[in-house]
């Protein structure tokens, strides 16, 4: 077959990097976009009622929505991804994410039709949510399926790149209109860096319509007739330890994800720290989290996924205390320490490998809708609720943020736990019926069966 007789230093054709990462760029765009601004303006816009902290957790609740239906966007279209090829989805769900991104911008604000604006941005939350859903899953299996064997963890850790350029967008965008007046920002100034994702949205569709299909979709699954009815509940009856696998794994990894980007940079400026100056730390964050992604992508085709994954939870642990004593220091070099350390190490430690190692956890025919539907639902236990929890454990202890350090060292050790239980991966056949390389499957047929 192609996908194993292939060079395993060929290198990726730009178009497919492109492909799969602009899609991760405006997901993440997207999603830190709203985070960013519901941290900054969207409590007064939208919930104008409320006193200024309950204002602030109804837009971190409204953030969650949008993880509350990616587990439902995960299993529609990843089985859909399974049953018609991958294409198709990702042009489906980029169109998805980015007009309610969109249509977000151009939204009227509770001063403008009362009650029916906060319906409207849920409603928008939950577009984008269904598409979000299997978009990342979709570009990160797009990469995989093309990348040469020994470097699919390199070359996946492009699709996370996508995430950290995204998010660098949002928060430059969100860094430039902070600079207007703060009349002119809650009036017109929030709505540019939303309408401006349609430049994203452009460049994506052109580039995905002039793409093909993965050869390992084609050869493994529509060549040998495999495709399955319902592959989201395959992978999950006939693979429960890898589906939980990447539900734990995401604990830590989108819990500490949005937590200390969305909801750190809102507690760094209730500190009195200027707008300009978080967000000009977190900007440098993503900056170095560019490189560090590929890199830790890249170690782990050497030394395995678990042990670069593991690294990144255990330093979730460590700088759990740490990353609050440097930003209440509200010196501008300790606060972009403290981003850096988070986004950089921790995040990045696991982001890199979790492409190619969640890919690699299920079996072509069903790889899609697994992956999108474990990974979603872990976003729904994790990164959804992170800002908003740990809003109210601030509140809950009286200004104290020492429960939110709790929070982080439990999410994750549950993370360190379930990738120690998981199966390594980096060196298997991903075309493989059971996603495992030859050599594998004959010694299990030839050795007993291990309790």
């Amino acid at each position: 077959m192609t996908t194993t007789t292939k060079d395993p230093n060929k290198k990726m054709p730009v178009r497919v990097i492109i492909a799969a990462s602009v899609g991760s760029a405006l997901e993440w765009y997207d999603f830190f976009l709203y985070g960013t601004a519901a941290a900054l303006v969207f409590g007064e816009l939208f919930f104008p009622k409320s006193d200024p902290l309950v204002g602030t957790l109804l837009a971190f609740l409204t953030f969650g929505v949008g993880f509350v239906v990616r587990p439902l966007g995960g299993i529609i279209f990843g089985i859909m991804g399974d049953r018609y090829g991958r294409k198709p989805v990702l042009v489906i769900t980029l169109l998805m994410i980015g007009v309610g991104t969109t249509l977000i911008g151009l939204l009227p604000t509770y001063a403008q039709i009362g009650y029916w604006a906060p319906i409207l941005l849920v409603a928008l939350r939950v577009v984008q949510g269904l598409g979000a859903g299997a978009e990342y899953g979709g570009a990160v299996i797009y990469l995989v399926e093309n990348a040469p064997p020994k470097h699919r963890g390199f070359w996946g850790g492009f699709a996370p790149l996508g995430v950290s350029v995204g998010n660098l967008m949002a928060a430059g965008a969100f860094a430039l209109v902070t600079m207007l007046p703060r009349e002119e920002l809650m009036a017109w100034g929030w709505r540019v860096p939303f309408l401006a994702s349609v430049l994203l949205i452009a460049v994506g569709i052109y580039v995905r319509l002039r793409v093909s299909e993965t050869p390992v979709y084609t050869e493994a699954v529509v060549a040998r007739k495999k495709v399955e009815s319902n592959p989201a509940m395959a992978a999950l009856r006939k693979h429960p330890r890898n589906f939980m696998v990447v539900l734990g794994a995401r604990l830590a990894e989108n819990g500490l994800g949005y937590l200390f980007p969305v909801w750190g940079l809102s507690y760094v400026i209730s500190l009195g720290v200027p707008r300009a100056d978080a967000l000009s730390a977190l900007m440098v964050a993503f900056i170095v989290e560019l490189f560090t992604i590929l890199g830790f992508a890249a170690l782990s085709d050497r030394v395995g996924r678990r042990p670069v994954y593991m690294f990144g939870a255990l330093a979730g642990v460590a700088l759990a205390f740490p990353f609050f004593w440097l930003v209440e220091t509200k010196e501008w070099i300790y606060i972009t320490l403290a981003f850096v350390l988070a986004r950089a190490v921790v995040t990045a430690a696991m982001f890199g490998p979790q492409a190619s190692y969640f890919a690699e956890l299920f079996p072509p025919q069903r790889r899609f809708a697994g992956f999108a539907f474990a990974r979603e639902l872990g976003s729904l236990l994790a990164g959804g609720p992170a800002p908003f929890l740990a809003t109210a454990l601030v509140a809950w202890a009286s200004g104290s943020w020492w429960p939110v350090s709790i929070y982080v060292i439990v999410l994750s050790l549950l993370t360190t736990w379930a990738i120690w239980a998981g199966p390594e991966t980096y060196e298997e056949n991903i075309a493989g019926d059971t996603a495992q390389p030859p050599s594998a499957q004959t010694a299990r047929a030839t050795q007993p069966a291990r309790a």
